[in-house]
């Protein structure tokens, strides 16, 4: 990770970590850096909170200065920005998002155009142009300089992909769809009514403000009533740009990115689609997840923490199942990032096919008890490699003796160490990950 950009773009909390300045200059350097040999063009996507405006406009004032032209999607979802990037004519994409962060948060996530992260390299020398540490690079002048395009007709033609993408009809299915008040309000909506279903929608007013703010993928409990009390027969969350997905089974509980990739991967299993026999997951996967897998004959591919690794172990081991607890789920056959709305289309693929309710899709999978306390520190490396830090979580795996396991790791996005303790009760978890989290909280006020 760089200075500003961490494993999921350059993120913060608006006009302080993240400024239109900042936005300005991201977009000066790459219009600079892929006109170099021909007339640049960049597609823009953003979700809906209120500085998401601001850098949208930041963004193109720094690509068009530069010679760039610069295509505008609008409120869109991140996956849509990758689609349209790898299928269409363009450099590159950038996402304006904060993901699952609240509202005062934003972050620009910038994508090749194959739709995958762009390169370390690119962003090194992004935030070294930021920092002033390279020349200043020459302004268009005249015709030269770039234009904005509304291109709303590309994420329509995303939308179209998505519903492509179905092998049923959804019709005489009550299902209820989350938007976190982000980027799937109006989309999500379309693509299942379009499919048939009579849907419910909760999370689909944004104002700005109310992204993420008691609803999608990280505030699951209002899914978990809507479900409950319209007897639906499924239900997906989303978060904020809509590359995660979490859903709700017809008994009103939780299936988490854990759940998905047990069931998908059974499911691919057997109809002969689970490419090498083999799925990759992150650390942070719960080892019930890794038993079901062994107990399954299934190999799985355990990455660090992050879409980005899950990706690249991905693409580098030919795998076609990936993903992380969160619900950032990917397909690498249908995208080349995680898409919450093709991991809905393809949890209704399995459920539909398995012809039974939908709380029987993670039958023979075994959650292990699990608690992640986040602890805030100044200096995430200087937290994490303290010697009484590390003694302390040696002291755990000492007492959980094989019957669990804890990880102490730092956020990608935010200022956190994250201890995660797993353990055959909910005490032992809470017992553990509080001592250490204790501990890191102590050394820290010396």
């Amino acid at each position: 990770m760089g200075k500003y950009f961490g494993t999921d773009g350059f993120r913060g909390e608006a006009n302080k970590t993240l400024t239109a300045e900042h936005a300005f200059k991201i977009g000066r350097y790459l219009g600079w850096y892929y006109g170099k040999e021909h007339r640049c063009k960049a597609v823009i996507g953003k979700d809906t909170r209120r500085s998401s405006y601001m850098f949208e406009y930041a963004l193109c004032a720094g690509l068009t200065s530069s010679g760039a032209d610069a295509y505008l999607l609008h409120v869109t979802t991140t996956p849509s920005v990758s689609y349209i990037a790898r299928t269409e004519d363009f450099d590159f994409g950038v996402m304006i998002s904060a993901s699952h962060n609240p509202y005062y948060d934003n972050g620009i996530k910038l994508i090749n155009s194959k739709g995958e992260k762009m390169s370390e390299a690119i962003l090194d020398e992004i935030e070294k142009y930021i920092d002033g540490e390279i020349p200043e690079i020459p302004l268009a002048l005249g015709k030269d300089i770039g234009r904005t395009v509304d291109y709303s007709e590309g994420r329509n033609r995303y939308t179209g992909y998505i519903i492509s993408l179905a092998r049923h009809s959804y019709k005489n299915l009550r299902i209820g769809l989350d938007s976190s008040n982000g980027s799937t309000w109006m989309l999500a909506k379309s693509i299942f009514d379009t499919l048939g279903a009579k849907t419910y929608c909760i999370g689909n007013s944004p104002d700005g403000i109310n992204i993420n703010e008691n609803c999608g993928s990280t505030h699951i409990e209002s899914l978990c009533e809507l479900v409950k009390k319209e007897n639906l027969d499924i239900g997906f969350a989303f978060d904020g740009d809509a590359d995660r997905c979490l859903a709700v089974d017809s008994d009103g509980k939780v299936l988490t990115g854990d759940h998905i990739l047990y069931f998908c991967s059974k499911y691919m299993k057997e109809k002969g689609e689970l490419e090498k026999n083999t799925i990759a997951a992150t650390v942070m996967s719960n080892l019930g997840l890794f038993k079901s897998l062994e107990e399954m004959g299934i190999e799985c591919q355990v990455t660090d923490v992050g879409d980005k690794f899950v990706y690249e172990a991905m693409t580098k081991g030919g795998f076609c199942l990936g993903g992380e607890e969160s619900g950032h789920i990917i397909f690498s056959k249908f995208a080349s990032t995680g898409d919450g709305l093709i991991t809905a289309l393809k949890i209704m693929e399995t459920f539909i096919e398995s012809k039974c309710p939908s709380s029987k899709l993670s039958d023979g999978f075994t959650l292990y008890p699990q608690l992640t306390v986040n602890v805030r520190v100044k200096d995430k490396n200087a937290a994490l490699s303290n010697p009484n830090v590390q003694k302390a979580k040696e002291k755990i795996e000492n007492e959980l003796s094989g019957n669990g396991r804890i990880l102490v790791r730092k956020s990608g996005t935010e200022p956190l160490l994250r201890v995660m303790v797993e353990a055959e009760t909910k005490e032992k978890c809470e017992k553990f990950s509080n001592y250490v989290a204790d501990v890191i909280r102590e050394n820290e006020s010396e």
